[in-house]
């Protein structure tokens, strides 16, 4: 079982909220390993540097590295925070890497720890941006059946999130 000090720190997409069915599911599964678990509310903020700021100045209080799962911009918006702060482990589900307007703030995160799931139907975000990213990176990458939403695909998603838990606990 992972230490009670571990956190693990979600973060919603855009036109989502903190307590979304997939964030609510990845929370019992980590709660489920001991972990803490915070999930920042990012409604009404449309800017996603101002919504990095609010994570890293959160994270910056934590004294620990924590981990960092994010969805659609919240998947940029963790990727970002863990390009300026130590984090334990980052998952992303679906990031909204290289889309118009925001190519500039694609992130070049130093984590010891990279997962990306993204969904090959993906109607939003696509799936080559995952592909790219993951590569440059070097970043573990799980293609899946799946839109942008990847609502058909959650409990795959929490058997992924479960084994990427277990790689950060073993450090």
């Amino acid at each position: 079982m992972m230490s009670q000090a571990t956190l693990v720190c979600f973060s919603h997409g855009k036109e989502s909220g903190p307590w979304g069915a997939k964030i609510s599911a990845m929370a019992e599964t980590a709660r489920g390993r001991g972990c803490r678990i915070e999930s920042l509310d990012y409604r009404g903020m449309e800017d996603p540097g101002a919504r990095v700021r609010l994570l890293t100045e959160f994270c910056r209080e934590l004294g620990t590295p924590p981990v960092l799962v994010g969805s659609s911009m919240g998947g940029h918006v963790a990727a970002s925070a863990a390009a300026q702060l130590p984090v334990a482990g980052l998952f992303l589900i679906a990031p909204a890497f290289y889309m118009p307007g925001y190519e500039a703030l694609t992130p070049e995160p130093s984590c010891p720890l990279i997962s990306v799931v993204h969904g090959w139907d993906d109607e939003v975000v696509p799936a080559e941006n995952s592909i790219r990213w993951s590569r440059e990176h070097g970043a573990e990458l799980h293609l899946i059946p799946g839109d942008h939403r990847l609502t058909s695909e959650l409990e795959r998603i929490l058997e992924l999130f479960e084994m990427f838990l277990e790689r950060v606990r073993a450090g």
